[in-house]
């Protein structure tokens, strides 16, 4: 088979001597995706959406999914990765570029068959400038099995999102959204795993991931820890606006103490410790709103059926209404992680933005010794 030039080869932005329909790695866990957040102040809905492209499983998928109430609505599409990696769109599912890192346009296209089904045509503005995440590296035993790149970037939605009959009017003053870029190596379902899997099996695993719009500021939180508290990943970044003149600030090493809701690990609340550059010590405390579990609908591990990057078929989408009341339609949700609005507080100050949090199997900080402890 000959295989031509591609459309992103007009473009000078090649990283290696190979057309851009091809990866620099024959890794089958190759991966380029986003994560969007929309939600309003009030907790009342968390929209989130996303796309993904699997260049040596030749798949490209999406998915979306608003939660309001106990109701998460779903809707999720993957078919066979075509030449075009500049036409981000499969099934209902689309992401329209309007001018990179400022303007992108999010769009679910209506069911005709479904009157009552999730759609939504949003427009994402950036409040703030694209800030790099650290680089964010994990080993299986002496195998590499994630390493991405990642960019967050909070912004400013508007629009209109419908589901269930019901219809809410996204604007700036009432509705926060952010997002992320990532790209790299990461599991697939499907994976032969072999001795290194058997021989170094997971303990456990802690993770925080908050990015926060204040009025003038943006602050992003990172930190994954081992079972024993060892931390892996830790950042903490202050951004203030473009045309500020002002630059980034580091938060020192962030430290969160996270309340849960009794014989869980759901958290209803948390304090994020930082300092400046003066050694000032900063606390911006974390109100959760609502919170949407990533392994419900949105095909992040350990879901049940559809998981990102498997081969569904061409023109495969489905959707669907899930009961988050309903520890059947929950399954192993929490065994994944899960995104929470929240109302962040700073100074004074009332921010918002998204607390993500997965904490499962032992974590001694928490003392959490297993993988059936839950907070007391």
């Amino acid at each position: 088979m000959t295989h031509r030039p591609v459309p992103l080869d007009e473009y000078p932005v090649h990283q290696v001597p190979l057309s851009m329909r091809y990866v620099a790695t024959g890794d089958r866990n190759a991966y380029d995706r986003c994560i969007f957040h929309v939600f309003d102040h009030g907790g009342q809905a968390l929209l989130i959406a996303g796309l993904g492209v699997y260049p040596n499983q030749g798949v490209v998928d999406a998915y979306a999914t608003l939660r309001a109430g106990d109701r998460m609505h779903a809707v999720r599409a993957s078919d066979a990765l075509g030449e075009d990696r500049m036409k981000l769109a499969v099934g209902p599912l689309r992401i329209e570029v309007r001018e990179p890192l400022r303007t992108l346009r999010l769009v679910c296209e209506p069911d005709p068959a479904e009157p009552d089904g999730l759609s939504f045509d949003l427009v994402w503005e950036a409040a703030f400038p694209a800030l790099w995440e650290p680089h964010h590296v994990a080993r299986t035993g002496d195998r590499l099995t994630l390493e991405g790149r990642r960019f967050v970037q909070a912004g400013a939605p508007s629009g209109t999102v419908r589901a269930g009959g019901t219809e809410y009017r996204v604007d700036p003053g009432g509705w926060t959204g952010t997002r992320d870029r990532s790209w790299g190596v990461r599991p697939i379902p499907g994976e032969q795993p072999g001795r290194a899997a058997e021989e170094h099996r997971t303990e456990g695993f802690h993770w925080v991931w908050c990015p926060i719009r204040f009025r003038d500021r943006f602050v992003m939180v990172v930190l994954q820890e081992d079972p024993d508290g060892y931390r892996t990943l830790g950042d903490a970044v202050l951004v203030h606006p473009d045309g500020s003149g002002r630059a980034d600030q580091q938060l020192g090493w962030p430290y969160v103490d996270i309340a849960y809701a009794p014989g869980t690990r759901d958290p209803r609340s948390a304090v994020i410790h930082l300092s400046d550059a003066a050694r000032k010590q900063l606390e911006i405390h974390a109100e959760i709103l609502i919170g949407s579990p990533l392994a419900v609908g949105a095909g992040y591990p350990p879901a049940q059926g559809w998981q990102h990057g498997t081969w569904q078929g061409r023109g495969w989408s489905e959707r669907r209404v899930y009961d988050l009341a309903d520890p059947a339609d929950l399954g192993l949700a929490g065994y994944g992680v899960t995104d929470h609005a929240a109302r962040f507080t700073l100074d004074s100050e009332v921010g918002h933005g998204i607390f993500e949090h997965g904490s499962f199997g032992r974590h001694d900080p928490s003392g959490f010794a297993d993988f059936a402890a839950v907070a007391p």
